[in-house]
């Protein structure tokens, strides 16, 4: 399920983009595709489109403990700032790598920042890119 729920109608800058897959591995290029595609909004190299793409893959499979969840869901919202792209992923994993992790190292790498956190329903990762501008 894929909907563009959101818009400031009054500054016509934010616009988010929610996105809805099994939560299941063989769906991630489904969400890579997407975080390319609305990247490619903003005034981004080809390198940081590329970075965003394997982190945003990083922290889905991560949210999946790498294995499928029948029937549960992997949620990534996308919203698109002027200069700014935040991307909030949900999933089934209750674990997430501590901040001193490989895994972490890796999604700092990719982004500017990098957030966790857990409920009794899953966990969620939200990764924001700072810089470039909205065309």
């Amino acid at each position: 399920m894929v909907t563009m729920i959101e818009r400031d109608e009054d500054t016509n800058t934010t616009d988010t983009v929610h996105l809805r897959v099994p939560a299941d591995p063989a769906y991630l290029a489904v969400i890579r595709t997407a975080t390319a595609g609305l990247a490619a909004r903003l005034d981004l190299t080809l390198d940081e489109i590329e970075d965003l793409r394997i982190a945003v893959d990083e922290a889905c499979a991560l949210l999946l403990d790498h294995q499928p969840h029948p029937g549960a869901n992997l949620k990534a919202a996308f919203t698109l700032h002027p200069n700014t792209l935040d991307v909030l992923v949900t999933g089934p994993a209750l674990d997430l790598p501590q901040r001193t992790s490989f895994a972490w190292s890796v999604l700092e790498a990719l982004v500017g920042q990098v957030a966790t956190g857990a409920d009794s329903e899953g966990s969620w990762v939200r990764l924001t890119h700072i810089g470039g501008r909205r065309t």
